[in-house]
């Protein structure tokens, strides 16, 4: 599998977080962790465990700034069939990594770790925004019948064929969840989801900004709606878009 963990400055806290993945990822696995800048404060820190671990690689992230560019081109970039994307910032279980990779290896294209399903736990957090996405989480998973009563959250592994698929049209936020649930929903794909105990961050500085970010959850959330799409009726409404090469992201290391 490939790990995905998009970065923005965040120092020394990701020998930690690297730390804590690389105890508990059993499974053959790659981990890049994708930053917006040559200079970003991460890729000293991240390098050096690198050194010791060669799972681990930084990848310059060349589709713009922002964490749902530095998403898109990790899953561009993983040589895996499975790709799980987690942040850096202590908030996700990374003893369930391995977990949620099985999901998609035993046959669903989204596998979602879930705060709101009987066995999950969200603790702390600003208080309106986990009321707004435990409200959408349940909503979906009642009258959308989405897969997974958590739709919202990052902390998610999905089949890399699917997702070159379906494509990913988001570029501001973390919606990249939420849209790749919705595509499956529609498409009447496999989701599938395991409880997890989200943590607030005990690394770094959120950098969450809800204001700019909802027009893409609220977009994603009423398109999960709608009657089954079939592949090529989603692609019509998805303009086509370039995957660069293998070769190419190797030049981003």
């Amino acid at each position: 599998m490939t790990v995905v963990i998009p970065v923005y400055n965040e120092g020394d806290t990701i020998t930690r977080c690297l730390d804590r993945i690389l105890r508990e990822v059993l499974l053959p696995a790659e981990v890049l962790v994708v930053h917006d800048m040559p200079d970003d404060t991460t890729v000293p820190f991240a390098q050096a465990v690198g050194r010791l671990d060669p799972r681990v690689r930084t990848v310059l992230n060349t589709y713009g700034r922002g964490p749902a560019n530095a998403i898109r081109f990790g899953i561009d970039a993983a040589q895996a069939p499975v790709v799980v994307v987690t942040m850096a910032d202590g908030c996700d279980d990374p003893r369930q990594i391995d977990e949620l990779a099985r999901l998609v290896d035993r046959g669903v294209v989204v596998a979602a770790a879930s705060r709101y399903m009987p066995g999950g736990q969200q603790v702390g957090g600003p208080r309106l925004k986990r009321m707004m996405s435990k409200w959408a989480g349940r909503t979906l998973h009642l009258f959308a019948r989405a897969g997974t009563r958590d739709a919202t959250n990052s902390f998610k592994a999905y089949d890399t064929a699917f997702v070159r698929e379906v494509g990913i049209e988001s570029r501001t936020g973390f919606e990249i969840g939420l849209e790749l649930t919705a595509k499956a929903t529609r498409l009447r794909r496999p989701v599938a989801e395991i409880p997890t105990i989200w943590l607030d961050r005990q690394l770094g500085e959120s950098r969450f900004d809800l204001g700019r970010f909802l027009p893409g959850y609220l977009r994603w959330y009423f398109f999960t709606y709608g009657r089954r799409l079939s592949p090529e009726r989603l692609a019509a409404k998805v303009p086509a878009q370039r995957v660069p090469a293998q070769a190419d992201f190797q030049k981003t290391r």
